[in-house]
């Protein structure tokens, strides 16, 4: 078996497909369940004396926190995946999530143990963060690297669609707890806590799911072989640096759009300052969420028939021309506007994230890919989602109108478009051990592009 042939047959790539996308659904379903709570009901049960602007603004700030300590998620699981492989990290980061938002299911509020409350909070927060840093480097690379050449697009995808499916989950299941309890009393004393402690139940099943798939192709190349990189990091960041750079500002035009949604900005805004029904507004954000699933599937098919690069761009105008309309349609407070609002932007979000994971893995030479994968998709979400909330809540305090959020959005779309402009599309690019020269040449417009033909011939 050489490098340029190591895909698994279709049975095994259906497999690690159904694995994948279980397994990235529970881990953001963790994710988002939090970040709705930090939108809806943390603020009052953990930082009620800060006062209700400040407290808001700390509850969503919590959601950032947890970006920042995706970086350490990343390298400990860059290095650990490029040296003893893809899925036992990924066992490792299912779990850590799962455990970390089952016990805020149990925390203790503000008003029961005091200052202990938020600390524990942001503590819990941060192993999400760094769970979330691993998980997804992981996850793309077990199935791109199981899919041959010409559908690493639509096999990229599944890693991608467990966010929106994760996204749906959590609102779904917030939304019905918002309906059957009374969104009063009843739900600030329990009813915010169960969406929380289902987590133990999927993370068992994610668990024996995930277990049950084989290592990545292109990894036990490498493991026979004895080729795998000593310090993989350092090498990325030595010879690859701008590589780094640019895929995570590719990213950063997405995260910090999707943020306004996922991060909790738009729940708190239609819920407080609008005054919209919370179970309303949380089914509309499901269906939503349905919308960013169908647009991240298409996206992978569009990516591997008219190019990853192409698709992003077409995403980002998608992106750019909803940047004022979207707050337009919001503030008209109507349910119609909401919907309408939502699933544009969410047309968008499918199309700048479909693609992402195929072309992140094609950029990468394979001795560091798992390093460069997960480092970069968490520094560009440090970039882009983190503080997105925060910022977006505070524009909104400073100026008392969303125009300057949504400057704010249209400007980190432009961004990540011209990061895309500047990296070439390398559909195809053979991913083992024997095409390392070429993966690690001409991943920018700036460098030539080396062909394994090229190559090759020079040896």
């Amino acid at each position: 078996m050489t490098s340029s042939t190591a895909v698994s047959n279709p049975a095994t790539q259906r497999r690690v497909a159904f694995a994948t996308i279980i397994g990235t659904t529970i881990e953001w379903y963790d994710f988002f369940i939090y970040a709705m709570g930090a939108g809806l009901v943390f603020a009052h049960l953990f930082f009620k004396p800060a006062g209700e602007e400040i407290g808001l603004l700390l509850s969503l700030a919590t959601v950032g926190v947890s970006f920042l300590f995706r970086p350490l998620g990343a390298f400990l699981a860059g290095h650990f995946g490029d040296v003893i492989g893809r899925r036992t990290i990924l066992v490792i980061t299912l779990i850590l999530m799962g455990v970390a938002t089952t016990l805020i299911g149990i925390l203790p509020t503000f008003a029961q143990i005091g200052i202990a409350a938020p600390i524990l909070l942001l503590l819990l927060r941060i192993l999400q963060g760094v769970s979330a840093g691993g998980e997804w480097g992981g996850a793309v690379l077990m199935v791109v690297e199981h899919a041959p050449a010409d559908r690493r697009g639509r096999a990229g995808a599944m890693p991608q669609i467990g966010v929106p499916l994760g996204f749906l989950l959590a609102s779904g299941v917030m939304a019905l707890m918002t309906g059957i309890v009374s969104p009063g009393k009843a739900f600030l004393e329990w009813g915010w806590r169960v969406p929380f402690l289902l987590s133990i139940v999927l993370i068992v099943v994610g668990y024996l799911v995930r277990r049950s798939v084989e290592e990545s192709p292109v990894f036990t190349e490498i493991a026979e072989r004895g080729q795998k990189t000593k310090a993989p990091v350092l090498v990325l960041f030595k010879r690859h640096w701008h590589l780094v750079i640019l895929a995570a500002l590719v990213f950063v035009g997405n995260n910090t759009v999707g943020y306004m949604t996922t991060g909790g900005f738009l729940h708190s805004y239609s819920t407080g300052k609008l005054k919209m029904d919370t179970t309303a507004v949380l089914v509309a954000s499901t269906v939503a969420a349905a919308v960013w699933f169908v647009a991240t599937l298409i996206a992978g098919r569009l990516a591997d028939s008219i190019g990853r690069r192409n698709t992003f761009l077409i995403g980002f105008a998608v992106q750019a021309l909803m940047a004022f309309p979207l707050f337009w349609l919001v503030n008209t407070a109507t349910l119609p506007g909401l919907y309408a609002a939502l699933i544009l932007l969410s047309v968008g979000l499918g199309l700048t994230y479909g693609p992402l994971a195929a072309w992140y893995a094609e950029i990468f030479p394979v001795s560091v890919r798992f390093s460069g994968v997960a480092i970069t998709y968490a520094i560009g979400s440090i970039l882009g989602g983190a503080f997105a909330p925060t910022i977006a809540q505070a524009l909104l305090e400073a100026t008392g109108t969303t125009y300057a959020v949504s400057w704010y959005l249209l400007v980190a779309t432009l961004v990540g478009a011209a990061a895309t402009l500047c990296l070439r599309d390398r559909p195809g690019i053979p991913l083992g051990p024997d095409h390392e020269a070429e993966q690690a040449s001409g991943a920018t417009m700036f460098a030539p592009n080396v062909s394994h033909r090229e190559v090759a011939g020079k040896q």
